[in-house]
């Protein structure tokens, strides 16, 4: 395509948005007007299906659960007058409740203030936070976030081993929609622990997020914890970040919720325009679809220009994959649909991995995010007439522009700054862009049946254990693995049993091995 024709496809598929300074280009995409012609009768059905959603339709069969998410920064749209209020009161406790942990009014046993804050969750109750906090927390907040968003002890240690001089005046926030997220209880119960050696009152500084009648719900006010926060059965952990599950600790350290919620409203508007050339999510999906031929054949790779946008690839892997990774369509036919999503951040990826994304395997597309100020204040000169900021965007465009003559799709978003309002549209374009194309592919985007197989699957693994140990005790000698099988009954798990009796074995912990780690076959186990 010759420039003059490629500078009209341009401006034929640049998106603009007045009111959030918001641009959008799928020029770099290589479809052709009779493939969005093909796809306008899918996109009429999508448009009616994300309408019936944000009505209040049961989207989530397998739980008979609404999905609204949108509701939460346009309570109006909510369903019900007791959902509208619940809504805006819960927004209304979050900021109150920041600005007295702030002010000290709400503070520690002995203390005149909290310091820092510790959020317990996993999934979208940790990677939403995570992102915001990248993008958006000031230099030096009033309180410091800190995170435990897995089980591993030692990266639990990393986390208490920094805050234990502080740990009387640390605000913790127990984020579990059930209660009973096994990640989420242990990181609780180990800072619980942490708490009871330096004979603190966990009660005094722990705060819940959870449903409403949950496990963790009742813990708290049984406890007398010093508040609790819903998570409603509507919001999904991967669209939770603008729910109490996000807007508390972004509340806490000072980041304004009331921009991130009006910014997103914006962007639902403007992605509730049933035109494809209007729509901003729309036109994602639509490049999506096109990408990997409806049904995921190449990789979305987010390319973020800018230091505080790190974290948004980690944060759409679980919004995009876990929405669009699905075994079965909605008729139930086997599709295995889905998306794989990785980043970094631009320049960094320029010494990464664009060399294989220009000429390597041609399995992605790509997105480009560029931010328009460079920083709060003037810039030095590098160069004559040149800052850092023109050179990170020639690496943008130049990189872009690379792989377009290479045949490599792509898109650019523009913003004119990172900044709550833009963190907010941001997330909101892309809530939309998952629903839309999750409705062009005929699947589900709101349920998770394979996170919930892992659930039960780790929980058999942990039974097996408890199993194998009880029989080590009992035996009189050292068992080998095949005789252990036999007799806790699963001849047919004893792989799983050598990783259970090595990790215990590695951990000092009530099994000892002896022989060949290398040779499994010939091991014999005792108890310790």
């Amino acid at each position: 395509m010759d420039a003059a024709a490629l500078w009209q496809r341009y401006q034929n598929w640049l998106y603009y948005n007045e009111e959030l300074g918001f641009y959008l280009d799928i020029s770099r995409m290589s479809f052709d007007d009779a493939f969005v012609d093909r796809m306008r009768p899918k996109f009429e059905k999508a448009f009616q299906n994300m309408a019936a959603l944000e009505a209040g339709a049961i989207s989530n069969p397998d739980e008979n659960r609404m999905v609204g998410h949108y509701w939460l920064r346009n309570p109006d749209l909510s369903p019900t007058p007791e959902l509208r209020n619940d809504i805006t009161e819960t927004i209304n406790r979050i900021e109150r409740f920041a600005s007295q942990v702030q002010s000290g009014e709400i503070h520690p046993p002995g203390e005149a203030k909290f310091t820092d804050v510790l959020s317990i969750g996993i999934g979208g109750s940790a990677l939403g936070p995570q992102f915001v906090a990248q993008a958006l927390a000031p230099d030096f907040p009033p309180l410091a976030l800190h995170f435990i968003d897995n089980s591993d002890p030692d990266g639990i240690d990393r986390v208490l081993t920094q805050l234990k001089d502080r740990l009387s005046t640390t605000l913790v926030i127990v984020i579990s929609k059930s209660g009973g997220t096994p990640e989420t209880r242990n990181g609780m119960l180990e800072v619980k622990h942490l708490f009871q050696q330096q004979r603190l009152d966990f009660a005094k500084h722990a705060v819940a997020t959870t449903g409403v009648g949950s496990k963790l719900e009742k813990l708290a006010k049984n406890d007398q914890w010093v508040a609790t926060f819903p998570m409603y059965d509507w919001i999904g952990g991967r669209t939770s970040e603008l729910s109490a599950v996000g807007l508390l600790p972004a509340a806490l350290q000072a980041i304004d919720i009331r921009a991130m919620l009006a910014g997103a409203e914006v962007m639902d508007a403007a992605t509730r325009i049933p035109d494809i050339n209007r729509n901003p999510a729309a036109m994602l999906a639509l490049a999506w679809y096109f990408a990997g031929n409806g049904a995921g054949e190449k990789d979305m790779v987010i390319l973020p220009y800018k230091d505080r946008l790190l974290l948004f690839s980690r944060y759409l892997q679980q919004l995009v994959m876990e929405s669009l990774g699905k075994e079965r369509d909605l008729d139930g036919n086997l599709v295995y649909q889905g998306i794989a999503v990785y980043g970094n951040k631009g320049s960094t990826d320029q010494h990464a991995y664009v060399q294989q994304l220009r000429e390597g395997v041609s399995n992605f597309f790509a997105t480009f995010i560029e931010v328009l100020q460079d920083r709060q204040g003037d810039s030095a000169e590098i160069d004559p007439s040149v800052t850092s900021g023109d050179y990170l965007l020639g690496f943008l465009q130049g990189t872009r522009r690379a792989l377009y003559e290479n045949q490599r799709d792509s898109i650019t978003i523009t913003i004119p700054q990172v900044n709550s309002h833009m963190v907010g549209a941001l997330i909101a374009l892309y809530e939309r862009a998952v629903g839309l194309y999750a409705s062009l592919v005929n699947i589900n985007a709101y349920h998770q049946p394979g996170v919930e197989a892992g659930k039960k699957a780790a929980a058999s693994v942990l039974n097996l254990q408890i199993k194998l140990v009880e029989a080590l005790r009992q035996a009189k000698e050292p068992l080998s693995l095949n005789t252990l099988a036999e007799k806790v009954g699963m001849p047919d798990e004893i792989e799983t049993m050598y990783s259970i009796v090595r990790h215990l074995h590695a951990n000092q912990r009530s099994v000892v091995i002896q022989g060949n780690p290398g040779k499994p076959g010939s091991l014999m186990v005792s108890a310790l």
